[in-house]
């Protein structure tokens, strides 16, 4: 069956396609009586306006891009559900795109959500430098940062505290009596490891205890790679009571790491993880960790993005949401602190 023009729809109710077009957009001057046989043929017939078409009208063409490092990393997904679904409610669709924390991906992402001229551009975790990011930023009149900071550019930004969600981890490990605390730090190019790499650094300081740099190893933020930076620090370093991980996936591959050398967990070392993802609640022991608010990441994010649509929102703004400890079995405290 052809699909319904806009031409039938005038045909059909005896008007022109300018009147069609002027009721689909609400634009120009239509008769109560002609804009509701208009709306009563439309309905008859199915007819559903080419987006392209209202998007030349109405210079929208209701979607939103989100780029993401991580698709499969549940932090992620649980990001992209809170811009799907404050988007939807609101009237966008969204386009997604994963990166697999590959920064010329993340470019070339960016660059096919510009040719499907979206609405405005979410883009989260980023991986690129300052400079390229920046480059970016200047394109955009509609464009949100989620978890990544950029210092002189006029943008809105959805951060996590991360330097603070390190600081607990650390802190938690040392309450406990764990002296001896490392870091698996994961990928290099993360500004929020950089973070929490900066929070584990205070607690240590603040306790009045010394920085060893070869108590840290970087890792693909995944459960493979907490796997293998764990084995090489525990390795090298048996001397260690305490892990903070990067995320919970790194901390699940501590674990792993943790049993293949018959290291028991938390007797031997105890692990706190970041995020709080569905996952580390089901492991054994199950993981300490950091909540994050992840979903609301996603939703203030296209809240930020829809102020900037509707030309109502400051040049730029920082909304900073804080972390929660969650003390489970991997790194177990006093009784006063376990829920």
């Amino acid at each position: 069956m052809d699909r319904v023009k806009m031409a039938d729809v005038a045909r059909e109710a005896g008007v022109s396609a300018m009147t069609v077009s002027r009721v689909i957009n609400g634009k120009g001057y239509v008769s109560d009586e002609t804009r509701r046989r208009v709306l009563r043929v439309i309905e008859r017939l199915g007819y559903r306006p080419s987006g392209i078409a209202r998007g030349l009208a109405t210079r929208r063409t209701g979607t939103i891009g989100l780029v993401v490092p991580d698709v499969a990393n549940p932090f992620f997904a649980d990001v992209a559900r809170g811009v799907e679904e404050s988007a939807y409610a609101e009237g966008y669709n969204v386009f997604l795109c994963n990166t697999d924390e590959d920064p010329q991906r993340e470019l070339a992402a960016l660059g096919s959500l510009e040719e499907r001229q979206v609405d405005g551009l979410i883009l989260c975790s980023s991986r690129l430098t300052e400079d390229e990011l920046h480059k970016v930023v200047a394109r955009h009149t509609s464009f949100v940062l989620v978890n990544r900071r950029l210092v002189g550019a006029r943008t809105h930004s959805v951060l996590l505290d991360d330097e603070a969600a390190g600081r607990l981890a650390t802190q938690h490990l040392l309450r406990i009596g764990r002296r001896a605390v490392g870091l698996v730090a994961g990928p290099e190019t993360s500004h929020s490891g950089q973070l929490r790499a900066k929070g584990y650094r205070a607690a240590l300081a603040a306790d009045g205890l010394p920085y060893y740099p070869e108590w840290v190893r970087p890792c693909a933020p995944t459960a493979s790679g907490g796997r293998q930076a764990t084995l090489e620090l525990l390795s090298n370093h048996p001397e260690l009571t305490g892990l903070v991980c990067y995320n919970d996936l790194v901390a699940v591959g501590a674990l792993q790491a943790a049993k293949d050398r018959g290291c028991q967990v938390p007797a031997d070392l105890a692990i706190v993880g970041h995020d709080d993802i569905p996952l580390a609640a089901l492991v054994t022991p199950a993981l300490t960790t950091c909540r994050m608010p992840r979903y609301e990441l996603g939703t203030r994010a296209v809240g930020l993005l829809l102020e900037q649509l509707d030309s109502s929102a400051e040049p730029s703004a920082e909304i900073v949401l804080s972390p929660e400890l969650v003390v489970r079995a991997s790194a177990p405290g006093p009784p006063e602190t376990e829920p």
